[in-house]
């Protein structure tokens, strides 16, 4: 069992930055891929990034690729997203996930654990 609890959120003006934190328990976290995803109001949850167990293979939805970073730190058990040069329309609850067995997706029917989500509200 993998629980997940995400930090970091909060009201950014456009343009600013955000570190969002995702700290997960369990031994087997360093096993996990990992991703993040996010659900603005009246839409559907969609992909953000993910990343590999080892960290060295990463995704990242088109609508922000070159702006956030995802990263992870198997020692502290913790994934993190990089959120820069934000806009208003990455305003969404961003939630953390992991998958129980297999490599980073894309696919947020591929989680298995998620974490309870983070506000990111980006003001123009």
């Amino acid at each position: 069992q993998v629980q997940l609890v995400e930090s970091g959120g909060g009201l950014v003006q456009a343009g600013g930055s955000l570190r969002l934190s995702c700290a997960a328990s369990g031994r087997t976290f360093s096993s996990r891929a990992m991703g993040w995803f996010r659900q603005a109001p009246g839409k559907e949850r969609e992909f953000v990034a993910a990343i590999s167990w080892s960290g060295d293979i990463t995704y990242y939805a088109d609508s922000v690729k070159g702006r956030f970073t995802i990263s992870r730190d198997n020692a502290k058990n913790t994934v993190y997203l990089q959120m820069n040069s934000l806009k208003p329309e990455d305003t969404a609850v961003y939630y953390c996930a992991a998958r129980f067995t297999g490599s980073a997706s894309k696919g947020v029917h591929e989680y298995d654990y998620w974490g309870q989500g983070t506000q990111v509200t980006v003001s123009s």
